[in-house]
């Protein structure tokens, strides 16, 4: 259980007025758990926050609560009890619920399979890139009376990745930096014709997660890293079985408790200076002029529109 103590449950409105809210609670730091991490232990001060957003419902209510002195969210990405499919899941619910808490960095820990010898099922992975194979799910916010174009050459944050490196190296865990994350629709695992096909486009591991929350935290200007959980060979492999749940899980377990100490142990490290383009990806971005925009456009996407559109001399879009 994450919860020490009583655990109270705070609903949090998608009203103009919602950040008047006395008790509003917040976090500078999330966690997004995957399949196999669906709460943190060691949480103090355990609140729920139930958060309304224009895109729908998130995932689960975001528990918040502080660890190690500091103030943590997290989100089972599958809601508590795996209820929700990976083409099911609202994303841009889920990042907007966590950025109208404050949160301006991500973890994201995923299981993935692996497609290369050298990763073997119990490593972790921290990819550095994706290769998005989706087909239908929604992977920006800006669908409705508003255009922008982030940039996304490098999809994860370069600082919050060192520091989930240093955490392997510190621990002892066996962890692979950077590679490729072919991000495929699912829930079905791949066909070996597929397995094969992958490989054949160089890329490292296969989910079906990760490069929508990295799209979608961009836009929403939030660090964001994947921690990838290696559980399986997907089913390229000669020698080894064809990914399955039995399978995955059996791994699951143990590569669950490696993440769980890297992730403490980069909570309680001093919070690293801001050395990267993420907290400014809308700059010049947003190309829609601000005359154009009617009110419910910007109601819609009032917390992103700090930014100054492309083009704009000063003032706020």
């Amino acid at each position: 259980m994450y919860v020490r103590g009583p655990c109270s449950v705070i609903s949090m409105p998608k009203t103009r007025n919602a950040k008047s809210t006395p008790s509003r609670p917040r976090a500078d730091l999330a966690v997004i758990g995957g399949s196999g991490l669906y709460a943190m232990e060691g949480l103090e001060r355990v609140r729920e926050a139930r958060v309304s957003t224009p895109f729908g419902r998130p995932s689960d209510a975001v528990v918040l609560g502080v660890l190690a002195g500091r103030r943590v969210a997290f989100l089972a990405r599958h809601g508590r009890g795996h209820r929700i499919s990976p083409s099911m899941i609202n994303y841009r619910a889920n990042i907007y619920a966590l950025k109208s808490l404050g949160v301006t960095r991500i973890f994201s820990v995923s299981a993935v399979g692996s497609m290369k010898e050298h990763i073997h099922p119990g490593h972790l992975a921290l990819p550095d890139s994706f290769l998005d194979r989706t087909t239908k799910r929604a992977s920006t916010f800006f669908d409705q009376g508003l255009v922008a174009h982030v940039a996304f050459a490098d999809p994860v944050c370069p600082v919050l990745t060192a520091q989930l490196a240093e955490a392997a190296r510190a621990l002892g865990v066996m962890c692979h930096e950077g590679g490729a994350y072919l991000c495929m629709e699912g829930p079905q695992f791949s066909t070996r014709a597929e397995s094969r096909l992958y490989r054949h486009w160089g890329v490292d591991m296969i989910g079906m997660t990760n490069a929508t929350e990295a799209k979608l935290a961009r836009e929403a200007e939030i660090c964001y890293a994947t921690m990838a959980l290696v559980t399986d060979y997907d089913c390229w492999h000669e020698s080894e079985s064809a990914v399955s749940v039995e399978g995955v899980l059996a791994i699951m377990r143990r590569n669950v408790e490696q993440a769980k100490k890297m992730l403490r142990h980069v909570i309680r490290q001093p919070t690293p200076p801001v050395a990267c383009a993420c907290p400014t990806a809308l700059r010049g971005a947003i190309l829609t002029a601000p005359e154009a925009m009617t009110a419910s456009v910007k109601r819609r996407y009032r917390l992103f529109l700090k930014a100054p559109p492309a083009g704009a001399s000063n003032g706020r879009a």
